[in-house]
């Protein structure tokens, strides 16, 4: 029995079924009080813009939403594992499920189950929604909120040099010689690598070569003048597949898109440590509701010999707390090259792993 991680199917179902309505309850009340808090500081911003009303709030609203949830999903995962946990607890359902035979493990596998089950709807919600939503967001964002424009593959505040000049983007829609940039700015430094000129335009496109500033507005930064040069073509050196290659924004693309992306930067050997630690999060970071029952445990099981329910709540929820913030580190120290990518991602979900089932083993197998 003690090799049956799923000894009755009507208590898998009981306890499948407590936890991830406790899941939705907490992940609910965390994305609407944080929804709300976030258009407290976020509204004025919209509002201001002319003809903007409460359809562009609703549209912020749906946009911003996706981005809640898959930050907030593990937190409440971890939450809601500290709440069934300590119900069945008071209830001593965990005394009556442990004097029927059942091991700690065998009492947390419809919790892992579940949370198994919730790593990878998260993933494909990721992939599916939160991606695009990232990608609109950034770029209507970058356009202070003013107009979006309605093509796909969206990318904001794109930043390109060539040699010594400098072009800058607000937006950027299309791939290949269909690139359309918008809010454009052109900064000519010389061979001194001091600005002597820039040149606005509200659109850029490809001209083959070089990229065509639409009614251009230049300031010379010498005698301070500045002049309507109309269409002007700068970048010469700039290429589309180069463009592209610059402005990849890991949180906007997929899993298999930013595989692609980080294909295309290696063949021209370029750097791709931060990419690729994204890149392998994308799956850790879903999976870590796996770890949140595991974690969570302490909150189930030694209370006949301690008593002390409040406490071992609090120190389930350090464990949760604490991997998440040395995930976000250990990402961060990929990002600076720190930590090799996979290490980068990984080796928070392992080492809690062995966290998770140390603690459990020796206070209760």
């Amino acid at each position: 029995m003690q090799l049956d991680f799923f000894p009755s199917s009507t208590l898998t179902l009981y306890l499948a079924k407590m936890f991830i309505v406790r899941i939705f309850a907490v992940l609910v009340m965390l994305v609407l009080v944080l929804m709300m808090l976030d258009l407290l500081s976020n509204s004025g911003k919209i509002l201001e813009v002319e003809g903007n009303g409460q359809g562009e709030l609703w549209t912020y609203v749906t946009l911003r939403v996706p981005q809640l949830i898959s930050r907030f999903l593990p937190y409440s995962v971890l939450l809601a594992t500290l709440i069934t946990l300590v119900t069945l607890n008071q209830n001593s359902e965990v005394v009556a499920m442990k004097a029927a035979g059942l091991s700690a493990h065998q009492v947390l596998a419809p919790l892992l189950l579940t949370a198994s089950f919730i790593a990878v709807v998260s993933f494909g919600f990721n992939e599916r929604v939160v991606t695009r939503a990232n990608a609109t967001l950034k770029a209507w964002e970058a356009s202070d909120y003013g107009s979006v424009p309605p093509e796909s593959n969206v990318r904001s505040n794109i930043y390109l040099t060539d040699g010594e000049d400098i072009l800058s983007a607000a937006t950027l829609t299309g791939s290949g010689a269909n690139i359309v940039m918008r809010d454009v700015s052109w900064y000519n430094r010389g061979a001194s690598g001091m600005i002597q000129e820039q040149i606005r335009a509200d659109e850029a496109v490809y001209a083959s070569p070089g990229w065509q500033l639409k009614n251009a507005t230049g300031f010379d930064v010498v005698s301070a003048d500045t002049q309507q040069l109309g269409d002007i073509v700068v970048g010469t050196e700039l290429a589309p597949d180069q463009i592209d290659l610059q402005s990849v924004d890991p949180d906007a693309l997929s899993f298999s898109e930013l595989y692609q992306s980080i294909q295309a930067y290696e063949a021209v050997g370029r750097r791709t440590a931060e990419m690729r630690a994204k890149w392998w999060h994308k799956l850790s970071g879903p999976l870590s509701a796996f770890l949140m029952p595991l974690l969570g445990a302490v909150a189930a099981f030694g209370l006949a010999r301690s008593g002390q329910l409040f406490v071992r709540a609090i120190i389930g929820m350090a464990l949760g707390f604490a991997y998440f913030v040395v995930d976000n580190a250990a990402l961060a120290m990929g990002n600076f090259g720190g930590y090799p990518p996979f290490l980068a991602a990984w080796a928070p979900f392992f080492l809690f792993i062995l966290v998770g089932e140390t603690v459990l083993i020796r206070t209760e197998e």
